[in-house]
């Protein structure tokens, strides 16, 4: 029995570690019922940590997941990353007691201007740095732009006026950036990226795994109408290659080429459209549609079961832009 015992141990010892993705969620404003739409009540948000507490999920600062992403480690099993975007005053007065009740860390993203110029439904500085007590701070642009319709230059401007009034403030420089608007493209990616922020967040409802690009960190959106028991549930589908070929404002093609080799089959989304079967020959998909697009902001998705792997493709203005 002694020596079963002991192969028993070994055995256990010598197992692989189980891992698995991260789930991120955005949050914007806290009990307001003037804004239901973008709000998540005081009942829901204490119901939604208390099943992260029951159920054993670890939430880390934003930043600790960010290391693992560039370092490349695996990512332990149910991990969470709590965040708020636009510094709302709901926050402060609705969110942040709870937030401290569970002991849970979150990063707040400031947009600056609002901050700066007093607006009455947003945080002051002295509220900010009350909050960064018991989170991160990081920046979401000074003039909350839609930055796909701005030239370099300007989001340059933007970036570096809100990073400069952020850090007088605040007393540190923010170290990293969530979009305005969710809203983003390679080149607003690359410019941003080159302002020297440690990671940058998007809006896209996605995992995050170790293969995952810490400056384009995924995050669930949670208002009140969101079930995070299925949200916690999404894993990141590893792709080599994902690419999208929209022209005239119309979803053209969608390519990728999967890691697991395995597939033979995965379901691609095009925002107001819903899913369509497509076949995968040799890990690589290709769809070839006609789409146009129905929204400003426009999600293309490839599932396989819970993994999912998105871009966003935004509409373009007349102008080119």
């Amino acid at each position: 029995m002694r020596r079963l015992f002991l192969a028993f141990s070994l055995l256990c010892a010598s197992a692989p570690v189980l891992w698995a993705d991260a789930t991120v969620f955005v949050y914007h404003r806290f009990n307001d019922t003037k804004h239901a739409s973008t709000s998540v009540s005081n009942a829901k948000l204490r119901a939604d940590f208390q099943y992260l507490k029951d159920n054993g999920y670890k939430v880390v600062r934003l930043s600790e997941l960010a290391n693992m992403l560039k370092e490349k480690r695996p990512v332990p099993p149910k991990t969470v990353a709590l965040t708020i975007d636009d510094d709302y005053k709901s926050f402060y007065t609705n969110g942040l007691p709870i937030f401290k009740e569970f002991g849970y860390p979150f990063t707040l993203y400031v947009y600056v201007k609002a901050t700066q110029k007093g607006y009455g439904d947003y945080m002051s500085w002295e509220e900010i740095k009350t909050s960064s007590r018991y989170g991160e701070i990081g920046l979401h642009s000074y003039d909350h732009p839609h930055l796909t319709y701005l030239d370099d230059e300007s989001i340059r401007n933007d970036t570096r006026k809100a990073a400069e009034i952020f850090q007088k403030n605040l007393g540190f420089a923010p170290k990293s950036y969530a979009y305005p608007y969710g809203e983003f493209d390679s080149r607003v990616k690359t410019l941003i990226t080159a302002e020297g922020f440690d990671f940058v967040c998007n809006q896209n409802a996605g995992a995050v795994a170790a293969f995952s690009d810490p400056y384009d960190i995924e995050r669930i959106a949670v208002t009140d109408d969101t079930n995070i028991k299925t949200k916690l549930k999404t894993e990141a589908l590893e792709v080599k290659k994902f690419e999208v070929e929209a022209q005239k404002n119309r979803v053209t093609k969608v390519t990728a080429t999967l890691t697991d080799t395995s597939l033979r089959s995965v379901e691609v989304y095009v925002s107001g459209y819903g899913w369509e079967r497509v076949k995968v020959n040799n890990a690589k998909v290709s769809y070839n549609t006609d789409k146009a697009l129905k929204f400003d902001r426009n999600r293309v998705i490839i599932k396989a079961g819970n993994k999912i792997a998105s871009k966003l493709i935004m509409k373009r203005k007349k102008n080119g832009q």
